[in-house]
């Protein structure tokens, strides 16, 4: 794909733009930030913001940023979390910071149609994937959704994959269910029914302290229920009003009947840990939740948990990447280029991937190092006839379509669940 390196806003901005963050438009000018040193960097440390701050993620960003001191023992590295799921919390940050003609070196962000909040404010990476030969070892994916304007403004760092559905092995045979039978989601629910007859468990753990586990996982009924086209017709703004229904009263009977008294008030750490404890069957989630299991003591693949493909969604990968993004004008220019070419290095992606529960999108990294489920989820990669873009985490809509959706869920769909309201409130976000 070619590039147009005079898209670079590297250099400077002279017109306004604009930066989605905390559910908003605001108005943003970076142009004239510098560095201290006068504007080069050189000698600075680079500020990288990154949003793992517990289970899975505090573990990998440890693996990332000691695989970077050990490589660039040079450069300096200021690493700065800032906890909340979905990256809320960080992208408000970083809205804020370019809002204030502060912009760290780096930040970690979801590429795709997410760039477009940050149009025009992004600097580009051209030398870096062309140094680096990324364009030649990245799945194709990779090389299309981190362009914008022509220029690459983003490295990808690892891939998650978003049509999970986990389980706890002791829990699910107690309660006799047979999970490779389970090939929709109205079958899920028969088990679901049949752990809340069999055990004590919590048939299915949710997380809702935030919107955006619902929004995700409604996404995954919908693409079990109707299929890859309708699920991509949504996405477009082409939603089939019945495909949109059904997949609401299969969520609604879900939450209604099958999750805990407390999900309200737990966040994904804490849902995650009601499988590890043996307190619930099962769990929808990206397979960042594998990461957690993983580093979990006493815990191993197949002998205490499981994986299954979301029912209904098998032969499909449902992506996600995660990314650091290059602001333009940072502080850091120079430093911020080394630790971009580090994300794509095969020792970066080794260290962070098998921590998080992700894989490498680099296709010539050994998956040695990664485990049995991770190298059946490469597997799963290479051989998926479809890979559909995630709804919830960037690749699948602008970030005010997805603000949208998950201000539907937070007023008609989190108890009682107005199967009419988000139904029309979905269609309306994708549309407009």
């Amino acid at each position: 794909m070619s590039r147009d390196n005079s898209a670079d806003s590297e250099n400077g901005l002279t017109r306004r733009h604009y930066v989605a963050g905390a559910g908003s438009l605001a108005t943003v000018g970076i142009a004239g930030c510098s560095g201290g040193d006068g504007g080069d960097g050189s000698g600075d440390p680079v500020e990288v913001l990154h949003g793992w701050t517990g289970g899975d993620g505090a573990a990998a960003a440890e693996a990332l940023e000691e695989a970077f001191n050990e490589a660039h023992p040079d450069t300096g590295l200021d690493m700065n979390p800032i906890g909340g799921g979905g990256n809320q919390n960080l992208d408000a940050v970083v809205a804020n910071r370019l809002q204030s003609d502060d912009p760290p070196g780096a930040f970690a962000g979801w590429p795709g149609p997410n760039l477009l909040r940050y149009q025009g404010v992004l600097g580009s990476v051209d030398d870096v994937w062309e140094e680096n030969d990324f364009e030649d070892v990245m799945v194709e994916e990779a090389t299309e959704l981190h362009q914008q304007d022509g220029s690459y403004r983003a490295v990808p760092l690892g891939s998650h994959r978003l049509n999970c559905l986990f389980y706890n092995v002791s829990v699910v045979e107690d309660a006799g269910v047979d999970v490779g039978s389970l090939d929709s989601p109205s079958a899920l629910i028969d088990a679901l029914e049949t752990v809340s007859n069999e055990t004590d468990a919590i048939p299915m753990t949710h997380a809702m302290a935030g919107t955006w586990t619902t929004t995700q996982l409604w996404g995954a009924v919908l693409l079990g229920e109707s299929g890859y086209q309708p699920y991509m017709d949504f996405l477009e703004g082409n939603g089939d009003e019945e495909a949109v229904r059904s997949a609401f009263e299969t969520t609604a009977e879900i939450l209604e009947n099958y999750i805990s008294d407390d999900a309200s008030s737990i966040a994904l750490t804490e849902s995650n840990q009601n499988i590890i404890n043996g307190d619930a069957a099962f769990i929808h989630q990206g397979n960042w939740a594998a990461g957690a299991f993983r580093n979990a003591e006493d815990f191993d693949y197949e002998d205490d948990w499981g994986f299954k493909t979301f029912p209904g969604t098998e032969g499909m990968y449902t992506l996600h990447f995660d990314s650091f993004i290059y602001p333009a004008n940072n502080p850091t220019p120079e430093a911020s280029k080394t630790w971009a070419a580090f994300a794509g290095s095969p020792e970066a992606q080794i260290a962070f991937n098998q921590y998080k529960g992700s894989i490498p999108t680099r296709t010539d990294v050994s998956m040695d190092e990664f485990g049995p489920y991770l190298q059946e989820t490469a597997e799963d990669f290479a051989n998926a006839e479809y890979r559909p873009p995630n709804l919830q985490h960037g690749l699948g809509v602008p970030s005010e379509t997805m603000t949208a959706l998950n201000d539907v869920i937070s007023s008609e769909f989190t108890g009682p669940y107005n199967v009419d309201a988000a139904t029309t409130g979905f269609l309306d976000a994708v549309s407009n």
